[in-house]
């Protein structure tokens, strides 16, 4: 009986050090008990001179990280994305996420609540039931780590995401690229008629972008640019001709300025 006893007590022992071997390894897996780091998401615009607002109705955000996605704090609300445009841009969620690589992050809009203003008139703009499941971006090359806020930049480009079916009618089809700002780089310049809208395209056989000029400053800045060599075509409202600067050299993590420019 002795030995049986003790049998009977080593099983329930080994049974236990496994369970608890167990326990520790579901515990650290669990996003409750995982390491954590700070990370910020930022919103931008490539701007769209057709129209003189475009507005957007933002409810959530969130990041795969670590294998888990987290849902950051919103600041819910409705979005002018002109003002955006430029280099500028604004803080739209922040939150703590899971430590390790960031794979991907999505961006919630409302059902409702979108319009576009034409000619003075403002618009309703209807956004499709698979956009209002959320918007995703692949995310490369980024680690959120403890210790130090990892921050994501959406380009939500107003231009091409408004689109006009006839009859004053307009839908929402968001049209999003993400700017790392350490990998890619920016193309600046200063037109020195500030009053003459200008489009201006930066392209390249890998990337494309394109901006408008301010026609209060005449400032216009690409963003979100791959590392290469690019054309950079500025198309300025009549008499003005179109003027193009080729062999444009931009690099990662970089801005490069074009300076003035007299059209």
């Amino acid at each position: 009986m002795k030995t049986n006893a003790k049998t009977i007590a080593a099983a329930f022992l080994f049974g236990c050090a496994a369970f608890s071997v167990s326990c520790k390894k579901n515990d650290s897996n669990n996003p409750s008990t995982a390491q954590t780091a700070p990370y910020n998401m930022y919103m931008t615009d490539a701007p769209a001179a057709q129209y003189s607002a475009v507005y957007v109705n933002i409810t959530g955000a969130q990041v795969y990280s670590g294998g888990t996605w987290t849902s950051l704090n919103i600041n819910a609300g409705t979005y002018n994305l002109l003002s955006l445009s430029n280099g500028k841009d604004t803080l739209i969620a922040s939150g703590n996420v899971v430590a390790g690589a960031v794979t991907q992050v999505k961006l919630l809009l409302a059902a409702s609540g979108h319009s576009v203003m034409v000619g003075g008139v403002s618009y309703p703009m209807t956004l499709s039931n698979t956009d209002e499941a959320g918007l995703t971006l692949n995310v490369q090359s980024q680690t959120a780590s403890t210790g130090s806020t990892t921050s994501s930049v959406i380009d939500f480009d107003a231009g091409l995401s408004v689109v006009a079916t006839g009859n004053n009618t307009y839908k929402l089809r968001p049209v999003l690229r993400r700017v790392v700002s350490n990998v890619t780089g920016v193309v600046k310049g200063t037109i020195s008629q500030a009053t003459v809208e200008a489009a201006v395209l930066v392209q390249s056989a890998q990337d494309s972008a394109y901006s408008f000029s301010s026609t209060f400053t005449g400032q216009f800045m690409v963003q979100g640019l791959a590392a290469g060599t690019y054309n950079v075509t500025i198309y300025p409202a009549t008499p003005y001709a179109i003027k193009t600067f080729t062999a444009v050299v931009v690099a990662g993590g970089s801005v490069t300025d074009l300076g003035s420019i007299t059209l």
